[in-house]
């Protein structure tokens, strides 16, 4: 029989029967854990959400004291590593965690100046950030072994290939990380990226454009910012929307520098694992897909402690750096004119397009290169349509500097801070230019 890499094997049913049960029973866990909606206590969210929060909830006491032991770990593993003396960025990123765990240690303590504790500074880095994405990255880490590992993604890959390929320039595997992303986190879609970037299924630049492309905050993070900005009541128009605008900005950038000139390449020294073409009858192919993947699939225990592994150090990679470059981030916004000036930079879009407010428009739409959540703050006594643009441009605009960036950073996806500095300018300027019209039309 001819697989979908064009190779002849012995009948798949041979191997099938004592190892499918696999793909169905630990893909399906996965799948739950990341991707089914359930209700506890009256609130809505994914299990792994309602497991973190439920944690959160037992021990709040015990939180802080974790955050800050990560928070120290993570300044102190790329001097225990020595990657500090990888690069320049690596240097800065290490000297900018240092004060990040500087920064943890003064809020556990309660200690510092006054500013440092209002409720929209520090506080809010701690809680909202730092404590959650701790806890997330870690035990995410262990379902995303089921949900990557057993193969889920190469079935739904072959599956979705035909849409994927064309429009977005990436394997048809990727829809399953930008569905966790969208339902789950930025920070656990980044992690199935460059965990299947390392293993060689994702070329360099397929990884970046997955990686800034479809890595948006969460579905439950979207309801805070509806919330926040009265948009329940307009809840389906405002997902869906975003849904369609994100991704149509995402297949427009990828066709354009930077992300169009990233090196195509495999991760240095792997054997590269490309998607396959798969003609005929495409059902067959993804099973065959699935089928070849559990032939060589890991333990389940090895698994699980890999993908924790690669978690952890994640984690304390991005904590300190959410709180360094977050509360920088937050600093310059709140007491300095910088997101002013910045705010002219997509005014003649804002004044062009005659949306309410254009300065304040633009304005907003520049903070959100600091931190998602805080263009929304901006327009709270805005338009409905100011409103709905800037909710939906702080989620397409994907790239912010109080987590994701971090995130990014400590993967080994090929972007730079620099090509993302540019890719979030594009991100805006076309948000803003596909969203305004929609906003004056349904507003």
């Amino acid at each position: 029989m001819t697989t979908g890499q064009g190779t002849v094997t012995t009948d798949p049913r041979v191997r099938e029967r004592p190892q499918m049960w696999k793909f169905f029973v630990y893909s399906a866990i996965g799948a739950f854990m990341f991707f089914v909606p359930i209700t506890v206590n009256g609130k809505s969210s994914i299990p792994l959400d309602h497991m973190v929060t439920w944690i959160r909830d037992t021990v709040p006491g015990v939180l802080p004291y974790f955050a800050l032991a990560m928070l120290v770990a993570g300044a102190a593993y790329p001097f225990v590593s020595g990657t500090w003396k990888n690069s320049l960025v690596s240097k800065i990123f290490s000297v900018l965690k240092v004060f990040g765990m500087i920064v943890g240690f003064l809020l556990v303590f309660e200690v510092g100046p006054a500013w440092l504790f209002e409720p929209d500074m520090g506080p809010f880095l701690l809680n909202s950030l730092v404590i959650p994405v701790g806890l997330l990255v870690p035990i995410g880490a262990v379902f995303l072994a089921l949900l990557v590992g057993y193969g889920l993604m190469e079935f739904v890959g072959v599956l979705v290939q035909p849409m994927m390929r064309p429009v977005f320039k990436t394997p048809g595997r990727s829809a399953v990380d930008a569905v966790a992303s969208f339902v789950g986190s930025y920070s656990l879609g980044l992690l199935i990226t460059n965990r299947v970037y390392k293993r060689g299924s994702y070329t360099g630049r397929e990884a970046a454009i997955i990686g800034v492309g479809f890595s948006t905050v969460s579905a439950t993070f979207m309801v805070v910012v509806a919330n926040t900005l009265d948009l329940m009541q307009h809840w389906n128009l405002f997902f869906w929307s975003t849904l369609v605008i994100t991704f149509l900005v995402t297949a427009i950038t990828v066709r354009i520098p930077p992300l169009k000139s990233i090196p195509d390449d495999y991760y240095p020294g792997v054997e590269p694992d490309p998607e396959p073409e798969v003609t005929g009858n495409r059902l067959r192919g993804a099973w065959d897909e699935a089928t070849n993947v559990l032939s060589t699939a890991p333990g389940l225990l090895r698994n699980i402690l890999d993908n924790l592994k690669d978690g952890m150090i994640m984690a304390m990679a991005i904590l300190p750096s959410i709180l360094s470059i977050g509360l920088l981030g937050l600093v310059l916004a709140e007491f300095t004119p910088v997101f002013d000036i910045l705010g002219y930079i997509f005014y003649p879009i804002t004044w062009a397009l005659q949306i309410p407010e254009p300065l304040l428009v633009g304005k907003a739409a520049a903070l959100g290169i600091s931190e998602m959540f805080l263009p929304a703050l901006l327009v709270v006594d805005s338009a409905m349509s100011v409103k709905f643009v800037i909710a939906v441009t702080s989620i397409s605009q994907i790239i912010f500097f109080s987590a994701m960036v971090p995130c990014v950073v400590a993967t080994e996806i090929p972007l730079s801070i620099g090509r993302m500095v540019v890719i979030w300018f594009q991100r805006v300027a076309l948000t803003l230019i596909i969203t305004i019209p929609v906003a004056l039309l349904l507003f």
